[in-house]
């Protein structure tokens, strides 16, 4: 009897002539760039930022850094004469020529006296915060500058009696009842309580070197007490004074203030 002899079948898999040949699909490429998220609707909404009314602050300083660093050169310079009483020039146009630079007198600008206004109302120049966009001075302080005594005696007695002109003349006569001082207080009264007046000292008795100021919207409240406006009442101030303000201190102080609130304040420019 013969035998049935089954042959195992061999597997296929171990043959690789079954297999079919493997393709390498996949191959590498540069990752596409993801495209930028469109922006939502409701970005569109947005208002940009308003500029606020004491941005222009630092650069009020900066102004102020500048003329009163140029200006004490000239403070403390010694003249053999005593006849040298610059700094009210030098101040001012260092100050003028910083905020055009600074491209700040759109909003905050400086306005320089004549002489026959200076006679009339006081003020070597006045400082005005501007509203956007009328351009009207919300803000005033009217500046009279005040140098040591010695300094005032000197430019006085420089002056020679023909470069006053007629209209200078005329202007002396028509405001000789008041003093300087009490003409700058006369003349931010007038305007009203958004109006300071600041008496710029260039140089005090005991510092000669250093500009300080008073400011103050309420100088006539001593008017009323028939208190005298003069330099000696001005200079009173420091004595009860425990703080000395700074000029951006200064400015942030006004334009924070309440409307009608008085405001008086000791400052420190240089």
């Amino acid at each position: 009897m013969g035998q049935n002899l089954i042959k195992p079948i061999s597997n296929p898999f171990q043959n690789s002539s079954f297999l079919p040949p493997i393709k390498n699909t996949y191959s590498r490429t540069e990752p596409e760039e993801t495209p930028a998220p469109r922006p939502s609707i409701f970005a569109t909404l947005r208002k940009p930022p308003v500029a606020k009314a004491n941005d222009f602050i630092p650069l009020f300083n900066d102004c102020i850094t500048a003329a009163s660093s140029r200006t004490q050169e000239y403070l403390l310079f010694k003249d053999p004469e005593n006849k040298l009483c610059l700094p009210l020039q030098v101040f001012l146009m260092t100050y003028i020529t910083q905020s055009v630079c600074l491209n700040m007198t759109d909003t905050f600008n400086c306005t320089a006296m004549t002489p026959e206004q200076r006679i009339l109302l006081g003020p070597d120049w006045v400082w005005a915060l501007l509203d956007k966009p009328s351009k009207n001075p919300r803000v005033q302080i009217a500046v009279q500058v005040l140098h040591l005594p010695e300094k005032e005696e000197a430019e006085e007695d420089s002056a020679p009696t023909e470069a006053f002109s007629e209209t200078l003349q005329l202007a002396q006569m028509e405001s000789s009842s008041r003093n300087m001082y009490e003409k700058l207080v006369d003349f931010c009264t007038s305007i009203g309580k958004d109006c300071y007046a600041l008496f710029l000292f260039f140089g005090r008795k005991n510092d000669k070197g250093n500009i300080y100021g008073v400011l103050s919207n309420n100088f006539e409240a001593a008017i009323g007490k028939c208190n005298k406006i003069d330099r000696a009442f001005i200079e009173n101030f420091f004595k009860g004074s425990r703080y000395l303000h700074t000029p951006p201190g200064m400015m942030q102080a006004v334009v924070t203030r309440k409307d009608h609130d008085p405001l008086t304040l000791m400052i420190k420019f240089s």
